[in-house]
């Protein structure tokens, strides 16, 4: 199933996310959108991350990754970090991500497939209902646990083609 949900937020990229050179170390990417995982899953669920994770014990590992690299960004940039669901399967999840520049311009573009996983058993297991429905339903929570009207926070503005698109700061 293809969904609109889009998530994204703002980031400064700091020294330690950086080369010698002054631009960001390619595999940092992978820990910003990793993080921006954490904090979209946080946003959907009431026991966010840490609940699918621990409490649930659930992996979500990758499984198929591929990137491409456009633009530079340097020490200091100011970016916006997006990840767009693309599809949710039975027992997976495939997103598109996106580091872009004030003006818009794509830094790095990615396409990720997790699977979700029993951390006991480290076999494929379908969605949880609750993390499915909370997807395809673009529910969001704010920082105190409290559902967003209509799923989205407040500030939450349209992507192009008029799809919602959700912003944390």
């Amino acid at each position: 199933m293809t969904t609109p949900h889009t998530f994204r937020r703002r980031h400064k990229i700091h020294f330690s996310e950086c080369d010698p050179a002054g631009i960001v170390f390619y595999p940092q990417y992978f820990v910003l959108f990793n993080d921006l995982i954490e904090s979209w899953i946080d946003s959907l669920l009431p026991d966010g991350y840490h609940g699918v994770i621990g409490a649930r014990r659930l992996g979500m590992p990758t499984v198929h990754l591929e990137a491409d690299f456009k633009a530079i960004s340097r020490f200091g940039d100011r970016v916006w970090l997006e990840l767009e669901v693309l599809r949710v399967g039975g027992k997976s999840l495939t997103l598109a991500w996106r580091c872009s520049g004030p003006d818009g311009e794509v830094r790095m573009a990615a396409t990720q497939t997790i699977v979700m996983t029993s951390l006991d058993t480290h076999l494929a297991i379908q969605v949880p209902d609750d993390l499915r429905a909370a997807i395809e339903h673009g529910t969001a929570r704010t920082e105190d646990g409290a559902l967003t009207e209509s799923g989205h926070r407040i500030g939450a503005h349209s992507a192009p083609g008029g799809r919602p698109v959700r912003e944390t700061v």
